[in-house]
């Protein structure tokens, strides 16, 4: 998501040019929920209706103690508070550039929102300059809400919550280990060749029998002519032979050359099986000139001569191959040699077959290896070489040897236009291997066009095989190709085995044509300057420019894997200029940040080596980019720790980690991140890699890291790298603990960002496990364990799952003490079933005194017989208890886990036949409680009386704890039951606290609460809904539970291992798989998800620009037109509208939601929320409703949830889930739970049954601020500003209505107080536009408005003297309605004008008009009003 806070200009920072020429400048992935993006805005902006109303957006979120951080950009000043104070944010330029994001948080979906309902309306900005002074803005707001600088910050981008990558992928890795193909990239079978034969049979002045040669005639042989006579035929033979052998040394200095000029049979057999026997097994090279022989016979013969040079004698390929065996490397030029390759193919299988048939008779005989031959032929087997005498006579040789200059050659015999140049005098200066002159500019460019033809045309294996495995190969067939293109022109067709595809039509050849003009242009005056005649400086090619231009207008046109660019050859070429070779590294970390593929595509090309040999470069501009790409190389193929390990390549990286090393580039942070993967890849898994990196300065720096405030993603990934660094690894634990690493990791409990904390629990993972368990050590990793256990209320499911990681961990270390605790908890169950069935002997509805002494008698006597009570290990056992059944599917299963481990453990300990007689008692003892409970009549509404009551039995959940192993008894179900929606110690359970005895919960229900409250009038305590009946339990039809994504169920059989799996380091390490310089998706113009959101965002804006004129009309017309009835399944007690989708959830009176699309009257999805029995849903409502919205619950056991694609009964899934009051206790029987959402600021403002408000921030997954009550009572409901966000008023249960400011200190943070109301609050509602009217509403029909500014409410409406049940205020139009206990909806104006009254539809065998009104709901924007009544299922849409 974005930072409300920052909104900065495309080109604001001045920063960019030179940060991006530094290379690569990642944007964020969204894995984090708090640092936000200030990228560019993307944004197309949809011009307003005419009668659109005012452009406003929630407020942005204050900077808070979690968001203390200017980060970058200026900033518009925020408005005047409304406690007077004016709130500034200092402009600050960034070091960044403007598509950055800090944080590792990749902004959410940036388009901006619809003009939304928050704010004001057109219609009351008009009245605010009328003469009726109460149509202006309440509270003050109305300079303040309709200033357009104001306005414009509001209307900025819309943030979504609860999208970031951890809630996508629930912390499971996209791409598991393996799950890509892992392709073989190096080159383990390389190949060099070691010796060459050179055969030269011209045998100078005879020409062969089968020869006609024209006149002239193409005379050259290694541009040597044989027909000179300067010398001696012998004389021009080692001419010929010594120049051929000068060529190939230009391709391969390494290979050992020998010629055999005119040789004999006898020699050719000597030589080649010299050559295979000195060779062993690598490759040799047979170049074969017969331009002085007999063609080839259709046999594939070639010829050479006898002994005295009278005959041509025969050499067979079967016999050739023999001699050479494999691998070889063919090189046959000479007419017809298509006839050697036709055959060639036939004897190797011939020879194969013989040493197939050899083995069958003796399977230790020795056998040649006649595969892995390579054949390069000049031309087909009915075709003649070129006789044109302007060329070689051993054409194809030269193109093979000396490509540039028959290319020149070439080009000047095809230009059409005239040229001074001849043919003797030309030269070209310089030297091939000076990429600076001339000469040597041409071959590094002919190099690079011909790799970068054969990687396009070549299929991927091929190309390797034959351009990266042998360097002699390479050259010679990149060479090939230019001997393809040069002789079809002659009518020749050189032939290659492997084949190849046509390459003489690539358009690459024009730019070599160019290259080669380019030169030619200037060979007059170079010639010139090197005669000493004048002088000129040679203007090199612009081809290396061009072409990485034309890489980055590729990189910029939507890459993917279908269409890889041609360019890449040419940029590893590149490479090797220091003069482009920044650029080209730029270019190459944005293309390997395409994802796995581009890199494994690089890999493939060959640029490993370059990256590794830059290592050992000093250049600081190199090291931002150089970090980057090798961040992306380790996220796909870690097994580069061996070559980071040689030449001790790991240093780069650990002293870029350094905090005083300078880096280059503006986030510094950013890289140094990157370093800390590196490193913490290096050492995964492999322990000389740990040795390498063991060092203090690299353990001080990942701790002084963590301290990095502007950089999450810098202090995830040190404590990811110190987790890597003492896995397994003793020595680097204690140099740990030395360094007081535990004790600083432990600082980050209350990290703001979830990624960090969860990081944080992965490296105390790790740290457990020193071999040499002292008391040192015991008390070092208890001190750990204590530290963490805040974390069990950690609000990220990311954060519990590692922490469950790392209690598996403990407890497989301390095993035994942890089998002491499982046994006393036991013991306890044990004791407390006991007293409660003395309590049930007694009858006793009401505990006296008494009672309550011998209770707490009891439980001091069993703290005293307690091993491991208030130690780390009894405590952590009851929490992860807790965590058993923890809301959220994952978390309860791998909690069970630990704690089934524990109990089967306990079941075959030396105690195990004590831990099985106490077992089958708490089985009896819970039976005959069942047995004795007395048949009670519950009210519906006292389901919620005890919103912490676990359930009396076992939940029916397939994560449950209970059915996943037959070895679970009741005594678990128990000691869970006990500890599951509470922390209070076992002292305090009896008297006050939530208890699991069915005969305890059927007590407490008849009983007032033992509270002040409790001794408080009924009418002031208890809501109007006390008295209802319950519905017959057999009518209620369970819905299914919606699970997690990725969530697998452990089967019963599955075997328990201890300690659990962390998938924490593999999902983190995809952050750098994935692109962070383009765009999101979402932001992508033209892509189907910003398609999709502009649509969303013109339909709101239609929304909303076709109700406003109705708005205006509801608070005069009559509230009686029932436009559909809807028959829900069960009884509706909660409803809520979707702003712009037709969407209506209804929760019913126990824990199923539905979904309905109330425009076609037709349900949507049915689904459980999954509440234990005695719980119910308190408080349903959509977030994030511009764009695709989720669905957020609050139920009475104190915890929140969220939902995606909740109205598909297929895809429905759970986001989250977390405890938001865990310590809820019962308050006035059936407060429950009640939150308000704020979607401005990201915050869930969470209350009820408890002392405190509660504020979790959606960002960072934690509660921030906990806002005293200041009051005895429980809080009934609880509304807030919805644009700034720092004003909310909460209604209590004895009728005061208190008002809060979140920017004041948590204890004096109420603001005022306003105590007309005398009766329990049924609601209280500020709407989000409108006048913004704040609207309370008490049981006995009282309905007040007020002002924030003023102590006595501005108006009084005595609404009805029946019971008020419920109360609801349209967000926009001055209406409101109530329903009450004699089944009337009552609907009125603002000023008390009493507008209607209807009788909801019920079913004719349910009619009845006393029936109570259980739900009434306004739609925020249309007209439209939805109402429920109790003992039906019908909900009742009305519109005016």
């Amino acid at each position: 998501m974005r930072d409300p806070n920052l909104n900065i200009d495309r080109n604001s920072t001045g920063q960019r040019p030179a940060a991006m020429a530094h290379g690569a400048e990642p944007r964020r992935s969204q894995n984090k929920a708090v640092r936000v993006a200030f990228g560019p805005d993307l944004d197309i902006y949809i011009p307003p209706h005419g009668d659109s109303p005012l452009p406003v957006q929630e407020q942005h979120a204050p900077f808070n103690a979690v968001e203390q951080r200017h980060d970058v950009g200026s900033m518009a000043l925020r408005p005047t508070s409304s406690s007077g104070e004016n709130i500034t944010v200092s402009e600050e330029v960034s070091d960044l550039p403007s598509d950055r994001v800090l944080g590792g948080g990749r902004p959410t979906p940036a388009l901006q929102r619809a003009k939304s309902d928050y704010g004001p309306r057109a219609g009351a900005e008009k009245s605010s300059s009328g003469e009726d002074d109460d149509l202006e803005m309440r509270h003050g707001w109305q300079e303040e809400y309709t200033s357009s600088e104001y306005l414009k910050v509001l209307h900025s981008n819309f943030y979504m919550y609860f999208t970031e990558k951890r809630h996508e992928t629930s912390g499971i890795p996209r791409d598991p280990a393996g799950s890509w193909p892992n392709l073989d990239w190096r080159m383990r079978d390389r190949l060099k060749t070691v010796s060459a034969a050179l055969a030269i049979c011209l045998n100078i002045g005879v020409d062969p029998p089968d020869v006609v040669k024209t006149n002239p005639t193409a005379k050259l042989e290694c541009w040597v002519d044989p027909t000179s006579t300067t010398g001696g035929q012998n004389k021009i033979m080692e001419q010929i032979g010594k120049k051929l052998q000068e060529q190939y040394e230009t391709l391969s200095l390494r290979t050992r050359y020998k010629q055999y000029l005119d040789p004999s049979v006898d020699e050719t057999k000597k030589f080649c099986v010299s050559l295979r026997r000195n060779a062993k097994d690598e490759r040799v090279l047979f170049h074969y000139n017969g331009h002085g022989v007999p063609l080839p016979t259709q046999s594939g013969e070639i010829w050479v001569f006898n002994k005295n040079y009278t005959q041509y004698i025969p050499v067979s390929l079967y016999d050739l191959q023999s001699w050479l065996a494999g691998p070889s490397l063919y090189v046959f030029d000479v007419s017809h040699a298509g006839n050697i390759l036709h055959n060639f193919h036939t004897f190797v299988e011939k020879h194969e077959k013989e040493n197939i048939e050899a083995k069958k008779r003796d399977p230790n005989a020795a056998v040649q290896n006649y595969g892995d031959c390579i054949l390069l032929a000049a031309c087909q087997k009915a075709e003649t070489l070129p006789t044109n005498p302007d060329l070689p006579a051993d054409l194809f040789t030269c193109c093979l040897t000396t490509p540039i200059e028959i290319a020149l050659r070439f080009f000047l015999l095809q230009n059409p236009l005239k040229t001074d140049i001849s043919f003797d005098e030309f030269r070209v200066p310089g030297r091939l291997q000076d990429r600076r002159s001339p000469l040597g500019e041409l071959n590094w460019i002919f190099t690079a066009i011909t790799d970068t033809i054969a990687w396009n045309t070549l299929p991927r294996p091929l190309f390797k095989k034959l351009f990266r495995q042998d360097l002699m190969v390479a050259a010679l067939f990149r060479n090939f190709l230019l001997a393809e293109r040069i002789m079809r022109t002659y009518r020749c067709h050189p032939m290659s085995s492997p084949e190849l595809p046509e390459t003489h039509h690539h358009p690459l050849w024009q730019s070599w044509d160019l290259a080669i003009e380019m030169v030619l242009s200037q060979l007059p005056a170079l010639i010139e300057h090197e005669e000493g005649h004048r002088q000129y400086e040679y203007q090199h090619s612009t081809f290396f420019a061009e072409q990485l231009t034309a890489f980055e207008v590729y990189l910029s046109s939507g890459p993917t894997e279908k269409n890889p660019p041609d360019q890449l050859p040419i940029v590893l070429q590149v490479l090797l200029s220091q003069a482009h070779r920044l650029r080209a590294l730029i270019l190459l970390s944005k293309f390997l940040d395409l994802g796995p593929w581009a890199v494994h595509l690089a890999l493939s090309i060959g640029i490993f080596p370059y990256v590794v040999k830059l290592l050992q470069s000093a250049a600081q501009e190199l090291k931002p980019v150089m970090v980057f790409i090798w961040a992306r190389i380790m996220a796909v193929d870690h097994t580069v720790q061996i070559d980071l390990l040689k030449d001790n390549g790991i240093h780069y990286f650990i002293t870029m980690l350094n905090p005083s090393s300078p880096i280059p580039v503006g986030n510094a942070s950013e890289h140094r991140a990157m370093s800390a993967f590196i490193v913490a890849i290096f050492c995964k898994n492999y322990p000389q890699g740990q040795n390498v990196c063991h060092s203090a300065e690299l353990f001080e720096s990942c701790l002084k890291h963590l301290t990095d405030v502007e950089n999450p993603l810098l202090r995830q990934w040190s404590c990811l790298c110190l987790s890597m660094l003492w896995l397994d690894f003793p020595d680097a634990k204690w140099m740990g603990i030395r360094c007081s690493a535990p004790l600083r990791l432990c600082e980050l409990n209350f990290d703001p960002v979830p990624e960090v904390r969860a990081a944080m629990l992965h490296a105390l993972t790790s740290f457990l496990g020193i071999p040499d368990l002292t008391d040192q050590v015991a008390q070092i990793e208890e001190s750990i364990a204590v530290a963490v256990l805040t974390m069990t209320s950690d609000g990220s499911v990311s954060v519990r799952k590692e922490l469950l990681v790392f209690f598996s961990t403990f407890v497989k270390r301390y095993q035994n003490k942890f089998l002491i605790a499982a046994y006393e908890e036991l013991i306890e169950e044990r004791d407390i079933l006991f007293g409660k069935l003395q309590d049930r002997n007694q009858n006793s509805t009401h505990l006296d005194e008494k009672d309550l002494e011998d209770e707490s008698d009891e439980s001091s006597s069993n703290k005293r017989r307690s091993l491991t009570r208030n130690t780390a290990f009894g405590i952590i056992w009851k929490q992860l208890l807790v965590l058993s059944v923890d809301p959220h599917p994952d978390i309860a299963q791998d909690a069970s886990t630990i704690v089934d481990y524990v109990h089967l453990r306990l079941l075959r300990s030396p105690v195990a036949k004590i831990a099985v007689k106490v077992r089958d008692e708490i089985s009896d003892l819970s039976g005959r409680i069942n047995l004795s409970k007395p048949p009670v009549v519950e009210p519906i509404e006292a389901m919620s009386a005890r919103p912490g009551t676990p359930p009396s039995r076992a939940p029916q959940k397939s994560e449950g704890y209970f059915f996943l192993s037959l070895r679970r008894t009741a005594s678990v179900a128990a000691s869970i039951k006990n500890l599951a929606f509470g922390g209070s110690t076992r002292a305090e359970l009896r008297p006050s606290s939530p208890i699991t005895s069915s005969a305890r919960t059927s007590a407490l229900k008849h009983r007032i609460p033992i509270t002040p409250r409790g001794r408080a009038p009924p009418e002031w305590t208890r809501p109007p809904e006390i008295n209802d009946k319950v519905a017959p339990a057999t009518a209620y039809h369970q819905a299914p539970a919606p699970t997690s994504r990725g969530f697998q169920p452990r089967s019963p059989d599955e075997p328990l291992v201890l300690p659990l799996t962390s998938r924490f380091l593999d999902w983190s390490t995809e952050y750098f798989r994935e692109p962070q310089m383009k765009p999101n998706e979402p932001d992508e113009p033209g892509s189907a998800d910003y398609n999709e959101r502009l649509w969303r965002r013109s339909r709101n804006e239609k929304i909303i620009v076709e109700t406003q004129p109705l708005k205006e009309e509801a608070g005069s017309s009559r509230w009686d037109h029932l436009t559909a009835s809807m028959a829900n399944n069960s009884q509706p007690m909660k409803m809520c509208f979707h702003q712009f989708e037709d969407h209506l959830a209804v929760a019913d009176d126990r824990d199923t939601i539905s979904i309905w699309d109330w425009h076609r009257s037709a349900r949507l999805n049915r689904f459980s929320n999954g509440n234990p029995p005695g719980s119910k849903i308190n408080e349903i409502r959509y977030i994030n409703e511009d764009d695709q919205a989720l669905l957020m619950t609050g139920s009475s056991d104190g915890i929140l949830k969220v939902y995606r694609n909740y109205e598909s009964s297929t895809e429905a899934e759970i986001v989250t889930a977390f405890r938001a009051l865990p310590e809820l206790i019962p308050s006035n029987r059936n407060a429950g739970l009640v939150f308000d959402w704020q979607q401005g600021q990201g915050k869930a403002l969470v209350a009820g049954d408890v002392k405190v408000i509660r504020v979790w921030n959606a960002a960072t997954e934690v509660c921030t601020n906990d806002i005293s009550a200041r009051s005895g009572s429980c809080i009934t409901s609880l509304t807030s500003d919805q644009v700034a966000g720092n004003i909310f008023i909460a209604g209590f249960g004895d009728g005061a209505v208190r008002v809060f400011d979140q920017r004041l200190k948590p204890t004096t943070a109420m603001v005022k107080v306003w105590r007309e109301h005398k009766q329990w609050i049924t609601n209280v509602h500020m709407q989000r536009g409108g006048v913004r009217e704040l609207i309370s509403g008490s049981r006995n029909g009282e309905i007040r408005l007020w002002d924030l500014r003023m102590n006595d409410p501005i108006n009084t409406i005595h609404a009805t003297k029946d019971t008020l049940r419920t109360l609801s205020v349209h967000e926009h139009a001055p209406v409101f309605t109530m329903g009450t206990n004699r089944h009337e909806v009552k609907t009125f104006n603002v000023d008390g004008t009493f507008l209607s009254s209807i009788e909801p539809y019920t079913g004719f065998l349910h009619h009845n008009r006393s029936s109570p009104i259980s739900s009434t709901a306004f739609h925020p924007h249309r007209t439209l009003l939805a109402c429920a009544a109790l003992h039906d299922n019908h909900i009742n849409l009305v519109a005016c």
